[in-house]
């Protein structure tokens, strides 16, 4: 095992080594101890260290997961030109509305699939986080181990240390700055307002007024829940334009006969302390699409 490696818990580390073999594959061989580190037994929470032997027996992929993603030759074209920034550890792209950042039930390919098409050369490729299909802008991808888990525990542990901030198009008039801390607990297929939820903060403020119908947020996540803005700004009063979930539908309505269409979210700016203490901040511009919306007036 070389340096590279080194304190990544063997579970995630399996699972990224060997994507095409089934996790309960992988989970039974490390409980039945036919996979074993330095000769012993080990438990998948283990971390690894340089220098460390792993041994196992040969592995069979299902046939479904041996197969290459299908990834469309137009996705491929939209995602070549969006490359925001790149160094030896980072490769930051602005993600288009609509697409999702991983393949799923009735998605073929996503944008980390796509990437590992566009990018052979880059065969650790990873997704740091996620954005929902519907939201564009930042979506930050590590290229080695080392930085997937630097990020990772930065989310996990001192997630307020990384700055998202986000701009979305709401409906009514936002007054003032604003917190929202709200607990948030996953229901079925949506996430609701819930005591017994996890913690979830949210800092909103205006940009600018949009006619007498509606405004458009900056907005900082300060946790990063699922759909957290979305369900934070729908709580507050103020839907988000286009949120055909959590949304208003007369709001939607007003959106569409104005022109506008899909969900007003993105992750416009990411501020990242890296690991040798300095820090990275990338900016997406705001979709074009946006414009039309926003010069309506609603």
């Amino acid at each position: 095992m070389d340096s590279e490696h080194a304190g990544r818990r063997l579970d995630k580390f399996l699972r990224a080594r060997f994507k095409h073999v089934p996790a309960g594959q992988l989970f039974k061989l490390l409980r039945t101890g036919r996979l074993r580190i330095n000769g012993r037994k080990i438990d998948q929470t283990y971390r690894l260290a340089e220098g460390d032997t792993i041994q196992l027996p040969v592995l069979d992929a299902a046939p479904d997961a041996a197969r290459p993603a299908n990834v469309a030759v137009g996705l491929l074209k939209r995602l070549k030109n969006s490359v925001l920034y790149e160094d030896a550890d980072l490769l930051v792209v602005d993600k288009p509305a609509g697409v999702a950042v991983h393949k799923g039930t009735d998605v073929e390919a996503g944008v980390i699939e796509a990437f590992r098409q566009l990018r052979p050369e880059l065969p650790q490729l990873e997704l740091s986080h996620r954005l929902d299909r519907d939201t564009s802008g930042v979506l930050v991808l590590a290229k080695t181990p080392s930085m997937l888990r630097h990020l990772h525990d930065l989310l996990r542990d001192r997630e307020d240390e990384i700055e998202r901030h986000y701009l979305a198009i709401v409906a009514g008039t936002w007054a003032g700055e604003t917190a929202i801390r709200a607990s948030l607990l996953r229901r079925e297929d949506k996430v609701v307002v819930a005591p017994a939820g996890q913690r979830a903060e949210t800092r909103v403020k205006v940009k600018r007024r949009i006619g007498r119908n509606a405004s458009l947020l900056r907005v900082q996540l300060l946790t990063g829940r699922k759909h957290q803005i979305r369900v934070h700004l729908q709580h507050a009063g103020h839907p988000i334009a286009g949120d055909d979930r959590y949304g208003s539908r007369a709001f939607n309505r007003k959106v569409a006969e104005s022109g506008g269409n899909g969900l007003y979210l993105h992750a416009s700016t990411m501020i990242i302390p890296k690991p040798d203490g300095s820090q990275l901040a990338i900016e997406a511009p705001m979709p074009q699409r946006w414009q039309q919306l926003l010069a309506s007036g609603l």
